[in-house]
């Protein structure tokens, strides 16, 4: 990915200078005339690294429209990388800009080989800095989530977590829709040796079977009429870390075949190109399939399945695990307040009664949106059990006559999706199936959402 850099300067000959060199070394450049200027580009664009002059027409020798510009980047919570420059050079006045928040110094006129180290240095500690900061809140957020884990089935499943992790053995997640299996995933990679590199998810019912190469291994640009560029794919992103493939029993057998090559060899081509590349990933998949039927169906290749599942993992439902559902509303409930900017909310003693004898078709997806709509629509910073809106598919489900298995599944989505307003994710919640799956079957009886 091409990484901008903004420079500011109110001589153009200057910017033209930086932009010049910048651009042979494959920088992308914007520019501004004045730290004015430039911070209403900072809301326009995404940008990696600013070349910020210190002095400018106001004042040509104290640097204070520089400094002015740190300071209102910090004031802005706005997180990039600042490489100062001015023509009066001055160690007081470089001091001054690093504590205001600059990354580096440096004179004008420069010596391109030197502006450009001290670019890719503050783009490679700007990058550490960023990956640390998510680290950081990942473990938070783990550390919370490990609290939540009280029931039994999530205790062992917790242990053989923190055992695998450690290995780079093929992970196969399973369990049903809303259960926390991509949260699971990324635990598991940052428990691993691997977790300094990319985490990469990819949603494999949302590929199209015509760009699933593209997408897995990348292309050459020219391989095909959209290709204007090259682009690099999933396991190529995910080098070095783990690539976690979702949804993986929506993968076409075509596309199966190509999957399995490359499990079995580690090699792939890009499209539109000779060269074999080396894949050095660790690989997680989940699906809430049913791989025996898919197996027995021929749907599956066996040898495909066997090559994911070096080790099965499944999933407890949250009606399995029902000493957590407490703890979880209440983490839920803290985090939407959060959000939302609500101050401490009470939950009433008649809610858990009502949350432990629901059968929460959505799992832990479900409960977070029901503790939201709770947090949302409750009076007096109190969450009552009316609040919840509990949804629950009409009694005539468990009563339907006898029909043939495609009527009754066309049946089921039309009052799933009627129950739900429209809303395909919540169908799904409902049905215990994805959202692909939906939009599948939807398409194959002709049903509009």
């Amino acid at each position: 990915m091409t990484s901008t850099v903004l420079i500011i300067d109110d001589m153009p000959d200057v910017r033209l200078s930086a932009q010049f060199m910048l651009s042979n070394h494959g920088y992308q450049t914007i520019e501004a005339e004045s730290p004015q200027q430039g911070f209403e580009l900072l809301k326009q664009h995404s940008v990696d690294l600013i070349l910020l002059d210190m002095n400018y027409a106001m004042d040509t020798t104290s640097g204070k429209e520089g400094l002015d510009f740190l300071v209102r980047l910090r004031r802005n919570d706005i997180h990039v990388p600042v490489i100062a420059m001015t023509a009066w050079a001055s160690i007081d006045l470089a001091v001054l800009a690093m504590q205001k928040g600059a990354g580096d110094f440096i004179g004008k006129p420069w010596d391109n080989q030197r502006l450009l180290q001290v670019v890719k240095q503050q783009m490679k500690l700007s990058g550490l800095q960023r990956e640390n900061q998510n680290l950081r809140q990942h473990n938070v957020e783990l550390q919370q989530e490990q609290l939540i884990w009280q029931s039994q089935p999530m205790v062992k499943l917790l242990g053989e977590i923190e055992r695998l992790a450690t290995t780079d053995a093929t992970i196969l997640l399973t369990g049903e829709n809303g259960t926390g299996k991509s949260s699971i995933a990324k635990s598991i990679h940052q428990w691993s040796s691997r977790n300094t590199n990319s985490f990469v998810t990819v949603n494999m019912g949302a590929i199209p079977a015509s760009l699933f190469e593209s997408e897995m291994f990348g292309h050459k640009k020219g391989a095909f009429t959209d290709a204007k560029e090259n682009r690099i794919g999933r396991f190529e992103m995910a080098s070095g870390g783990t690539l976690f493939l979702d949804e993986i029993g929506s993968i076409p057998l075509l596309q199966q075949a190509k999957l399995l090559r490359v499990l079995e060899s580690s090699e792939y081509e890009m499209v539109g190109s000779s060269i074999t590349q080396k894949a050095d990933v660790r690989l997680i998949s989940a699906s809430n399939a049913d791989f025996e039927q898919l197996l027995e169906k021929g749907e599956f290749r066996p040898d495909l399945f066997y090559r994911l599942n070096t080790i099965e993992l499944r999933v407890p439902a949250l009606r399995e695990r029902l000493e957590d559902i407490m703890p979880l509303a209440r983490h839920f409930v803290t985090n939407h307040c959060t959000r939302y900017g609500q101050s401490e909310i009470k939950i009433e003693y008649d809610v858990e009664d009502k949350l432990l004898s629901y059968g929460w078709p959505g799992n832990i997806r479900e409960l977070s949106h029901v503790m939201e709509r709770a947090v949302l629509l409750c009076n007096d910073n109190v969450i009552r059990a009316s609040d919840l809106q509990l949804r629950s598919l009409p009694e005539q489900a468990s009563k339907m006559p006898l029909m043939k298995l495609d009527q009754a599944e066309q049946h089921l989505l039309k009052m799933a999706l009627s129950q739900a307003n429209g809303s395909v994710v919540e169908a799904s919640e409902l049905l215990g199936i994805s959202s692909s799956a939906i939009y599948r079957r939807l398409e194959k009886y002709g049903i509009k959402a």
